[in-house]
């Protein structure tokens, strides 16, 4: 349980609010020890705290932490992990057409712009009926309702943050129905932490009113061969910005 010192004016309150949580790793535990998984990326991997719960239940798996810098590389390297450092907005992830069985993404799009370019080299990497594991803020949960309600931004989108994107439940269901409904389908969601909670009573919310919960996570299958649809898209749809769709 992390105690978080809050301090408002004159006087302070102490929030007992486990901030590990909004991470959902609880919910990867009870998915990832299901499935067959010889090879795994995390995107975004950090200092490798998802790959180790693979890890714990397939430990002959090949796991591979993709972030922009190698600052984490001796870490990971003790857990098993094989390092990679590239530009995952630009830059080809470095593995064969249909050769991984599960991509996490946790908390790493809504850093992001080239939605597209990423969603197509994960569904070009995975095999068919593997998974992306995707984890995200939710812009419409309760705490970000009652605040935009009384003109207050939401937590997970201020101007001063790391994060450029927002995603709801039905906004994500409708990105990958419109674009991907032919190779892919959300098999899943979750959700995880409900501010202003402890952990016992923000994961009995966040079980029963998961789309009020801080964060949402989606398990969607690749059912059939992808296509490049997620490079088609904006190539089609009149989006007026320039997304990135690489070289072919």
């Amino acid at each position: 349980m992390i105690y978080k010192k809050v301090i408002t004016g004159s006087t302070s309150r102490l929030t007992m609010v486990d901030h590990t949580e909004t991470y959902g790793r609880h919910h990867l535990d009870k998915f990832v020890q299901y499935i067959n998984v010889d090879k795994c990326i995390d995107i975004g991997c950090g200092g490798g705290a998802d790959l180790s719960i693979v890890k714990k239940y397939h430990n002959s798996a090949k796991l591979y932490g993709i972030d922009f810098g190698l600052w984490n590389n001796t870490k990971l390297q003790s857990l098993g992990v094989e390092p990679i450092a590239l530009d995952i907005e630009k830059d080809k992830l470095p593995f064969e057409d249909d050769s991984i069985d599960i991509v996490i993404a946790n908390q790493v799009f809504e850093h992001t712009k080239e939605i597209f370019w990423i969603n197509h080299e994960i569904f070009r990497c995975l095999k068919q009926d593997g998974f992306l594991f995707l984890g995200v803020p939710n812009v419409l949960s309760l705490h970000n309702r009652i605040l935009m309600l009384f003109g207050f931004h939401p937590t997970c989108n201020k101007s001063t943050s790391a994060h450029i994107r927002v995603f709801s439940k039905r906004d994500v269901k409708s990105f990958y129905k419109n674009i991907g409904n032919e190779f892919c389908t959300v098999e899943k969601i979750y959700g995880a932490q409900f501010y202003p909670f402890p952990k016992s009573i923000a994961r009995l919310l966040a079980n029963i009113f998961p789309n009020l919960a801080v964060s949402s996570f989606y398990v969607i299958r690749k059912k059939h061969q992808y296509k490049g649809e997620f490079l088609e898209w904006p190539k089609h749809a009149s989006l007026e910005t320039n997304y990135f769709i690489g070289s072919y």
